[in-house]
């Protein structure tokens, strides 16, 4: 399978060496506009987004005890508990839909049920405090309020049929769990809940954009989000080395690692593929012309909703900049309900999202679950649309 996979690789690379026109500006502007995404992407989320989020992932893997996971998320969980912390935990965590990910492999892997940890997928970057503000400010009320009963409805809606359709499997897995799992190494609550909420806090107060606009609170915590994110690394070190011995952060280091090497080839790989196709959100210097995006999502048509969803789980958003894009689409025609179906869609879903997931839960359920983030969000776009008019 190696030989093979050599080949393949060779012979790709030798076709796309003597087809593929270089000296087409198009092309070229395209190939450009790959690595500025690459470069983007590795300059403003690695280290202060899902570096710490690859260490909350191997910290839930080690600390976290799998009788504790699975008390709260697990598939005999109380439904209850499990879908609403699930499905809120983006007001806590403002990701984006690529950083999100260590965390939903760290508690699927840890027993999380399947209904549970898609809702976590979903809402963690869908359901953004700022995000929603920021969108009821620059889009209007009406959008801001729309996306936000949507992303909540949505995260449980997602999770609920997720559960249902993979019913069967989730059932043998939970005995599996049962029998092989029992409660894990782990540490007590007591100690991995706070050591992970102080990673948490890292993550969040580090990744803290700059709001365009003066917006009292978020502006403030701005100022000082690197002070912040400086106490909650302290705290962390701190905790490491109070609580846990040598082997157990030795395991949480290899643990982190294994996330790592699993999961950032394929981001690597994915938004060099989305930039390279659509560019960077909001240059349409991709092979893909933006003049094709913006003339198919005027009005509300099923389709035009459609294509704004579908358009919106390929390309990657990093965290409140679909607000500025939709904003400058909106003023070149954009229907109100397709707008609203790409914020549903385009933050929880990317290319580059897609294929990790595909990497944690195999080809089927990668596909029901990017296919009922479509569907949804073409329907809330198409029902939207009509009652803003």
């Amino acid at each position: 399978m190696r030989d093979r996979t050599v080949l393949l690789l060779i012979v790709g690379t030798f076709l796309a060496c003597f087809f593929v026109p270089f000296a087409d500006p198009k092309v070229e502007g395209a190939i450009l506009e790959m690595f500025h995404m690459l470069q983007e992407y590795a300059q403003k989320h690695v280290l202060t987004c899902l570096i710490p989020a690859f260490f909350i992932a191997g910290a839930i893997a080690v600390f976290l005890s799998q009788g504790a996971v699975m008390k709260y998320l697990g598939a005999k969980a109380n439904k209850f508990v499990a879908y609403t912390v699930a499905s809120v935990s983006g007001t806590i965590l403002a990701v984006c839909s690529c950083t999100v990910l260590p965390l939903f492999a760290g508690i699927y892997k840890r027993g999380a049920g399947l209904g549970p940890a898609a809702a976590f997928l979903y809402s963690g970057p869908a359901i953004n405090i700022l995000a929603i503000v920021l969108t009821a400010r620059v889009l209007g009320w009406e959008i801001g309020l729309a996306r936000a009963v949507g992303a909540v409805v949505f995260a449980l809606l997602i999770g609920l049929l997720m559960a249902l359709i993979f019913r069967k499997e989730e059932a043998e897995r939970a005995a599996g769990a049962d029998l092989f799992g029992g409660d894990g190494d782990g540490q007590p609550l007591s100690r991995a809940g706070p050591f992970v909420a102080a990673m948490v806090g890292l993550l969040v107060f580090a990744a803290w954009g700059r709001p365009r606009e003066p917006m009292g609170f978020a502006e403030t915590v701005w100022q000082i989000h690197w002070y912040l994110a400086g106490g909650f690394l302290l705290l962390t070190v701190f905790l490491a080395f109070r609580w846990f011995d040598r082997d157990g952060r030795e395991e949480w280091l290899q643990e982190t690692w294994g996330f790592a090497r699993l999961i950032l080839p394929l981001l690597f790989i994915g938004v060099a593929v989305a930039g390279l196709l659509l560019g960077r959100p909001g240059t349409g210097a991709g092979l893909i012309p933006a003049e094709w995006i913006e003339s198919m999502v005027g009005g509300n048509s099923l389709f035009a909703n459609f294509f704004a969803s579908l358009s919106g789980a390929l390309m990657y958003f990093a965290t409140l900049t679909e607000v500025p894009i939709l904003q400058g689409l909106l003023g070149q025609g954009m229907g109100k309900g397709p707008a609203l179906a790409l914020l549903l869609a385009g933050p929880a879903l990317s290319l580059p999202n897609l294929l990790v997931i595909r990497g944690v839960l195999g080809t089927k359920k990668t596909l029901t679950y990017a296919g009922l983030v479509v569907a949804l969000s073409t329907t809330a776009g198409v029902i939207f649309g009509e009652l803003a008019g």
